[in-house]
């Protein structure tokens, strides 16, 4: 199974990975926000800071689900 089919996969059958997939798309889309207004104030720069290392450690932490998949498919 190729990493993208794994996410897939995961999306449909891991509450944990389905919710930190939900917060992640949550923070793309306040980023977005963010990157779409011509300027930012003070403590909207702090938030986007704020906002990518939350996304960051919410990709990190979807990441080492996926390899405990990996692995346990892989033991089996």
């Amino acid at each position: 199974m190729n990493e993208v089919d794994l996410k897939d996969y995961l999306i449909e059958n891991d509450q944990e990975f389905r919710q930190l997939v939900h917060q992640h798309q949550g923070y793309e889309t306040k980023l977005r926000e963010l990157r779409d207004k011509s300027f930012l104030s003070e403590q909207e720069q702090i938030e986007e800071t704020v906002l990518k290392k939350k996304k960051l450690v919410l990709k990190d932490h979807m990441q080492v689900l996926i390899h405990q998949h990996q692995s346990e498919k892989s033991v089996h």
